[in-house]
């Protein structure tokens, strides 16, 4: 069974994940990073859709701020802090192409509101890697 999502959806459901999974990824050693020069841009880019009332946000939060630096050209890296084995990069163009990739019991959670930490985690690593790496 194949799901088709949207480009729209692929960046929200990878959205959801970096909310509810960044923190349980960490634990493998590995982190997600930016240029800081990137996120700068990307949280003005933000901030100027909300005064332009483009969206309706009150807050930015931190993982608006990694999903808008994949939109404005940017890429998002996940660091291998112990062995710099499983280093990788990702674009918008991953997003799109892989979120539906993700196993379908995770990815039906995803979809259905049911997900936690466990679905998120499994999503980022599909995203980074192509495959479930760690767990």
């Amino acid at each position: 069974m194949e799901i088709k999502l949207s480009n729209e959806e692929s960046e929200k459901y990878f959205h959801n994940a970096l909310c509810n999974g960044l923190g349980y990824i960490q634990g493998y050693g590995i982190e997600l990073t930016h240029k800081e020069d990137d996120y700068n841009k990307a949280r003005k880019s933000i901030q100027k859709k909300m005064d332009d009332c483009k969206i309706e946000k009150n807050i930015i939060c931190y993982e608006d701020v990694l999903v808008e630096i994949l939109r404005i050209g940017g890429l998002l890296y996940m660091e291998d802090n112990e062995s710099n084995d499983m280093n990788s990069t990702i674009s918008l163009a991953d997003v799109h192409n892989r979120v539906a990739t993700t196993p379908i019991e995770h990815l039906t959670d995803m979809i259905s509101g049911n997900d936690d930490a466990t679905t998120a985690d499994i999503i980022i690593q599909t995203v980074f890697y192509k495959e479930i790496i760690f767990g």
